[in-house]
């Protein structure tokens, strides 16, 4: 509601609640109770941030795509009242910009059309579903291989260490052409920009040798084109369409995105069916793709490993769900909330590989929506059964509340997870 004059009529007040993303030590599957207690309240509140600014948080599903969708919401994070989540990322903006650099070295996923657009459409056709099909028999036999060493291999075992990483780590290597060798440093670097608390200088560091890394590889893709998707970059750099920084950014983004939200999708994924046995033998013993793929969906809708919200601000005033949002404020729009509104999904707490989880809203919405989906999708196609037919008797080795669990990152997961079997 609104009041005459437009203003909001639950404009922030000293009571106004603290952003909080805390999940549950019981129930460390389900979205924070702070924010599920401000989805009842309905599907735009206000909530007060570490710097005590009150961004409107959206929590309800068609709120969230509305304001995703919206032209006149931008994603730039140099925008006035563009919230910053923690004191590391307003320190790493506020560098930025003291130095007349308009980049966050994620490409093009922090910037608003149309040069959005222009950068994205260079990645475009690497990540169709026709493109992402042609690899999943190599993609299975990554499967069937890291399988063969886990199950060669001690018990119990880490499955992060020892599958869930390896795994997209593996895949995105082949695709991108860069060394799987180096893992162990992308992996590092990528879990210091990760983790919202991770100090702004060694945030810029940690940058800045992904930068130096993939820029060294994009110079030999440039003298030596291969049949990657690197030297596809390169080929834009020399056709005058990326510069050289830009190429860069894209490797940087596509190499980080493409193994740690996938690794974490797979380690969340299978303790969810670990701790659902009957959803478990039912994506076990099924050899139907639709079944397969809706699973994915629903673990994907359920677990919502992107958490605690994006960062957006209005360019001008809009009205989402009965609420004005002024030009100048911030928005974050909450995923995981989205994916639990009861309205769109009846029962949302639960568990069920048989639903259409299809309006999920896990990989975003409107033109920013993630664009490696395609390639994620087929990853946990085939690692979720896989996994659970060659290792039937999979048991978690340890209880659930010693499972360190990733509440530090703006990607939610687990550091470590023992299993036997």
């Amino acid at each position: 509601m609104t009041s005459a004059l437009g203003e909001p009529a639950d404009g922030p007040t000293a009571d106004t609640p603290e952003y909080d993303i805390a999940r549950p030590a019981r129930c460390p599957l389900d979205p924070a109770p702070a924010m599920r207690a401000r989805q009842a309240e309905g599907p735009l509140v206000r909530v007060r941030l570490w710097d005590g600014s009150t961004p409107w948080l959206v929590t309800g599903h068609d709120a969230h795509r509305a304001v995703l969708s919206d032209p006149r919401v931008s994603v730039d994070p140099f925008q006035p009242g563009a919230p910053k989540l923690s004191p590391g990322e307003a320190a790493a903006t506020e560098h930025l910009l003291k130095q007349n650099k308009r980049s966050t070295g994620t490409s093009f996923i922090m910037l608003d059309d149309p040069e959005h657009a222009r950068l994205r459409r260079m990645a475009t056709s690497a990540f169709t579903i026709k493109r992402v099909e042609a690899i999943r028999r190599p993609t299975q036999r990554i499967v069937d291989d890291v399988l063969d060493r886990l199950l060669d291999g001690p018990r119990p075992t880490d499955l992060v260490e020892a599958f869930a990483l390896p795994v997209p780590s593996l895949v995105i290597s082949e695709l991108l052409g860069v060394p799987y060798d180096d893992h162990d440093f992308f992996q590092s670097n990528s879990k210091a920009l990760i983790n919202r608390d991770t100090p702004a200088e060694e945030r810029r560091a940690a940058q800045q040798r992904l930068a130096d890394y993939l820029d060294g590889l994009l110079g030999e893709k440039l003298a030596h084109p291969r049949e990657d998707l690197l030297s596809g970059l390169a080929g834009r750099v020399k056709a005058g369409e990326l510069s050289r920084e830009e190429a860069t950014e894209m490797g940087v983004l596509m190499l980080f995105a493409g193994h740690e939200t996938t690794a974490n999708m797979i380690t969340l994924g299978t303790l969810a069916l670990l701790r659902h046995p009957d959803q478990l033998a039912l994506l076990r013993d099924s050899e139907d793709p639709r079944l397969i793929a809706g699973a994915v969906d629903e673990l994907l809708r359920y677990l919502t490993i992107t958490h605690g919200g994006l960062r957006r601000v209005a360019l001008e005033d809009i009205e989402i769900a009965g609420q004005v949002i002024r030009a100048g404020e911030g928005i974050i729009p909450v995923n995981e909330t989205a994916n639990r509104d009861p309205s769109v999904f009846p029962d949302p707490d639960r568990l069920d590989l048989t639903r259409d989880a299809r309006r999920h809203v896990t990989f975003g919405f409107g033109v920013h929506q993630c664009l490696g989906q395609p390639l994620a999708r087929m990853e946990l196609q085939v690692v979720y059964p896989t996994l659970l037919r060659r290792i039937p008797t999979l048991a978690l080795a340890t209880e659930l509340d010693r499972i360190p669990f990733k509440h530090d990152g703006f990607v939610y997961g687990a550091y470590e997870l023992p299993v036997t079997w």
